[in-house]
């Protein structure tokens, strides 16, 4: 049985969500039979860098050469299954020596065997080592008739200029928890999973950005055996509040109700909630909600960022957010710059909540 994330995994250009930019050039460099030779695509974990690489190898060898693969031809198909030896796919953080890149030097000479272009995939391409970039460059420098050669990073800065400067190199964008949200949607319905819309969230924002985390803590969530899943078996699972939740904690420090502080603060640690996850999602909220106290034009960018209806209870607690808001923000952070490497991670917090509170 396929894991979800392979399972919806865009087979086309069209079901890439988060990155339009890219999708509209590579699109239209397919429609003018202008693919390069050398792509060059970083951005963070989960947004697509692996999946867009292997849909420039199949648009590359579609038999049927439009602008987007058909899925339905032998290339399409052997390459979606992984089974095409014109089509190598490279984990850079595991054969990262120079062998490893000789032999893809080498491979490349030779003419494909099934398909009209090989394609070499390279995956976590920062862990090379420099020998290996050197055998690489040659390859770039002068690259063989029908050979297309992708790197994919999330660390753009550790790829040599003199790789980087002989490809098209693309920035991935973290993708929306709003976006998140609705491929998580489509799914539930395919697979008729019953979830809490809040227990749906909760998945996307944990994701931080990353559709393949989101789809992979979904799948987390179904091999339990329940289908019908809530807030409180993912907030267990994952060890992560609800944004309501933190909310409401947000709200009542901006109220400055410190004896409820502490109450609220003892039960989520006695539920075995993570407190430095705790911590980082309060500065974060508090953050927003100082933001938008401030300038509530920056609604419009947040509502890439999250949903509507929290954005609204955010815009609520801005009207609590007084002179006492910074310095809470402030004791905040030093607490979980405290917390992350103390054996009571609790003290730390209780204390910035007392100094801020009392």
């Amino acid at each position: 049985m396929l894991a979800i994330y392979r399972k919806y995994r865009p087979t086309k250009f069209s079901e890439v969500l988060g990155q339009e930019i890219t999708v509209k050039i590579l699109k239209e460099a397919a429609r003018q039979k202008r693919l390069t030779h050398g792509y060059l695509f970083s951005g963070p974990r989960g947004t697509g860098k692996t999946t867009i690489a292997r849909l420039i190898a199949k648009i590359a060898n579609c038999e049927k050469s439009g602008v987007e693969p058909c899925n339905i031809c032998l290339a399409c198909k052997s390459i979606d299954e992984g089974a095409n030896l014109d089509v190598m796919e490279i984990d850079g953080a595991s054969n990262r020596g120079i062998d490893e890149i000789r032999d893809l030097k080498e491979n490349a000479r030779t003419a494909p065997i099934n398909l009209k272009n090989k394609v070499f995939i390279i995956d976590e391409a920062h862990m090379l080592t420099t020998p290996a970039f050197n055998a690489l460059l040659k390859t770039l420098e002068e690259p063989p008739e029908n050979v297309i050669i992708i790197l994919a990073t999330t660390e753009i800065e550790k790829i040599p200029a003199t790789i980087s400067s002989r490809t098209q190199k693309f920035q991935l964008q973290k993708i929306s928890i709003k976006q998140i949200v609705e491929k998580l949607k489509k799914i539930v319905v395919e697979e008729k999973i019953k979830i809490a819309g809040e227990a749906l969230e909760l998945i996307a924002s944990s994701a931080e950005g990353s559709f393949r985390d989101a789809e992979s803590l979904l799948e987390q969530m179904v091999s339990f055996g329940d289908k019908n899943i809530s807030l409180k078996e993912v907030e267990d699972s994952i060890g992560k509040v609800g944004f309501d939740k933190v909310a409401e904690f947000v709200e009542i420090l901006l109220k400055k109700e410190l004896k409820i502080a502490l109450q609220k603060l003892s039960e989520i640690n006695n539920n075995g909630y993570n407190l430095a996850q705790f911590t980082k999602d309060l500065i974060q909220n508090l953050r927003r909600t100082a933001v938008l106290k401030y300038n509530p034009e920056m609604k419009t960018f947040f509502e890439n960022e999250m949903m509507v209806e929290h954005i609204s209870k955010l815009i609520e607690n801005s009207k609590s957010f007084g002179d006492n808001g910074l310095p809470l923000m402030k004791n905040l952070i030093n607490a979980y710059g405290q917390m992350r490497y103390s054996q009571f991670p609790i003290i730390p917090l209780e204390v910035a909540i007392i100094e801020s509170l009392k």
